[in-house]
């Protein structure tokens, strides 16, 4: 794990407000009728409208520069031409970019038309989730004190916290050291100080936490269907606490 300058840092969150702001513009256009490629071609544009590189494309293969997924679809949702946004589906909308030199990472979950009050309370409870995680994050405290923050959290109103995907560092690299798990136990993994820039990723189910993936290699679902949700932030560690990098 490489710490981050305060200058790092600033360059850093140059690229996260432009990529906040791509994201959200992204998840707005996710309306019924429009497919998930659309979706990316409009990706692709604004990040190439501010001059960045969309850092998912070609990283470790994926074909796209979003990733979009759909209801059950939890991440990694390739786009495609023949998969159209429906009233009444969650829509998540990951996106990573690469502006001057340094990476960061985002991603929001949307309701698209009129969607039931569990499906509301499931995107609320998964973004409150992450707004938990921040407020756990400062100096001299653990990745384990963030992820139980979030388990006990999310368990507690009766979600699922998947296990097997988690957030990760960022910043000079798409992915880095270290893995940034949604669970765990207090005192335990790294300790956190000034300098850690990383990407908190809560990802919540409304069934169990098992996830499989799909046959196109990519996109990974919940293995009983449920529906589920997902909110990424990029952060830096302060001598206070943290800022949240991906922020218009």
């Amino acid at each position: 794990m490489r710490l981050k300058t305060p200058a790092d840092v600033k360059k850093i969150r140059e690229g996260g407000k432009l990529l906040a702001s791509i994201v959200h513009k992204v998840a707005s256009a996710a309306e019924p009728g429009i497919s998930t490629a659309e979706l990316n071609a409009l990706a692709e544009k604004l990040i190439s409208e501010v001059g960045g590189t969309p850092s998912f494309k070609g990283f470790h293969g994926y074909p796209a520069a979003a990733c979009i997924s759909i209801n059950e679809e939890l991440v990694h949702g390739i786009p495609r031409a023949d998969k159209k946004v429906r009233s009444g589906d969650i829509v998540s909308v990951d996106i990573g970019l690469k502006f001057k030199g340094r990476f960061t990472d985002m991603a929001v979950t949307v309701p698209v038309g009129k969607v039931d009050k569990k499906t509301k309370q499931l995107i609320k409870i998964t973004k409150r989730a992450l707004e938990v995680a921040i407020q756990e994050t400062r100096p001299n405290k653990t990745l384990g004190d963030v992820g139980h923050a979030i388990q006990h959290f999310i368990e507690a109103k009766g979600y699922g916290v998947v296990r097997s995907l988690v957030g990760h560092g960022v910043g000079f690299e798409v992915h880095e050291e270290p893995r940034v798990p949604n669970f765990g136990q207090r005192g335990e993994g790294e300790l956190l100080v000034e300098g850690m820039v990383l990407a908190y990723e809560p990802m919540v189910t409304i069934g169990s936490h098992e996830v499989i993936t799909e046959k196109d290699e990519w996109t990974i679902r919940t293995n009983d269907k449920s529906l589920s949700a997902h909110f990424e932030h990029t952060i830096a560690v302060t001598k206070k606490g943290c800022i949240i990098l991906t922020k218009e």
